[in-house]
């Protein structure tokens, strides 16, 4: 197949360019650009892109999808077209399912009723058995069967020994460890981050130093062992100097965070709504800002969704006993482009994060618009205004806290090796 995508504003993140051009697809890789207008050679099938913006899809890492043991809260079909409505062409799914993917058998069922989704879905597994933080996985069996890293979620390991031995079989196996910064002694029960916000509302909360030492602790076995390592959210500003000191005396380490702790702060937690109930917690307004600025230095490489679907039983319940978290497949994009409209990052510089940092962390070989990339692409309109509904969307689960945002980013195609799977072309 081939297909030249025409009159594009085309986003790329790798050389971090803004530009109006055309691009090839053919055989499911890109295959060069033109300039917006150049004619197109008989066979080819041509989408007018009108302007309209054209990056690589997203790299959504750290989704949550309910199989095995919570179907009815998010399926592989599910999550796949709810990805595909948003933009995102690569799921990274978690491994906290019931039971949790653990072991060879595991990661292989799951591997297999991943074929239903319409993108692109790759898998971490699990870093202890049963995440109980008690026994080390088989990492190099699952590494094989194609696990792109091995995390126990929230969950913290809190047996340093254990730890650190599961950092070094990994270190010998060159796998990805991802970490959940977080102190879980001064962290458990909490709700809220502690201000006089948390106090006048009453909500159990805890201080954002619990995630700076959390991830001193991580840092360190870090640089014992040197292995690959990712923390999944960092979240406050007290932590970006020690990540910044281990990125200067050049440890392995990656960080994320999640669209939520970008665009939100705690006071949105309004009236106890718990469609804003996060782990960790949202957090002030100065530290938002100071993740923001972070992202556009690249000291924060990669966000994501962490999309967490929740049935409406979890979350109706007084906010400290929600279920934590939200969904995010449909929302990450535009919820994204709000700090583009706020003037804090570029889209090249957004999808950075989106897309190519995700893609080079895991080993990927999208997120790019280079030659012989995959045609993993999302065209969308960064200015069209609209407001949410959440019954509008495409998961099982309806947990969001952009109901009724007013938003700007419609996605009006999405493409996964040059096939269509959402939009008019579909």
């Amino acid at each position: 197949m081939d297909i030249v995508f025409r009159n594009a504003r085309l986003i790329d993140p790798e050389t971090l360019t803004d530009e109006p051009g055309s691009l090839r697809v053919i055989d499911g890789r890109i295959s060069g650009r033109a300039a917006p207008d150049e004619p197109v050679h008989e066979g080819a099938r041509v989408i007018d892109c009108n302007g309209r913006a054209l990056a690589p899809g997203l790299i959504d890492w750290g989704v949550k999808i309910g199989e095995p043991g919570e179907r009815h809260k998010e399926s592989f079909r599910s999550a796949g077209r709810a990805a595909a409505a948003g933009g995102v062409t690569t799921m990274v799914a978690r491994p906290d399912t019931m039971p949790p993917i653990d072991t060879p058998e595991a990661l292989e069922f799951v591997t297999r009723r991943a074929a239903d989704a319409p993108v692109n879905i790759r898998h971490m597994a699990a870093l202890t058995k049963s995440r109980e933080g008690r026994e080390m996985v088989e990492i190099g069996f699952l590494n094989d069967l194609g696990a792109v890293a091995f995390t126990d979620g929230v969950r913290v390991v809190r047996d340093t020994k254990l730890l650190s031995r599961c950092m070094t079989y990994a270190r010998g196996l060159d796998a990805l460890i991802i970490g959940h910064p977080q102190d879980q002694g001064l962290s458990q029960g909490a709700a809220a981050t502690s201000g006089k916000f948390a106090s006048l509302y009453g909500i159990p909360s805890v201080s954002p130093m619990a995630e700076v030492m959390g991830l001193d602790r991580d840092l360190s076995l870090v640089a014992m062992t040197r292995c690959r390592w990712h923390a999944d959210q960092i979240t406050t500003a007290a932590a970006l100097p020690a990540l910044a000191r281990a990125r200067d005396v050049g440890l392995d380490v990656t960080a994320g965070i999640s669209i939520h702790h970008l665009t939100l702060n705690e006071f949105d937690v309004g009236d106890y709504r718990t469609f804003f109930r996060f782990t960790p917690p949202l957090r002030s307004e100065e530290d938002r800002q100071a993740m923001v600025q972070a992202v556009a230095d690249g000291l924060i490489d990669s966000i994501a969704s962490f999309h967490t679907p929740q049935d409406e039983e979890s979350k109706r319940l007084p906010f400290e006993a929600a279920a934590p978290g939200a969904v995010g497949l449909q929302t990450l994009l535009p919820a994204a482009l709000r700090l583009y409209h706020q003037g804090g990052l570029s889209l090249p510089q957004l999808w950075r994060a989106l897309s190519l940092n995700p893609a080079r962390r895991l080993r990927l070989p999208s997120g790019r618009l280079a030659d012989g990339a995959p045609g993993d692409l999302v065209l969308f309109d960064p200015d069209a205004p609209f407001v949410l509904d959440r019954f509008t969307l495409l998961s099982k689960s309806k947990n969001t806290p952009f109901d009724g945002a007013r938003m700007q980013g419609r996605i009006l195609g999405t493409w996964v090796a040059g096939r269509p799977v959402f939009g008019d072309h579909a």
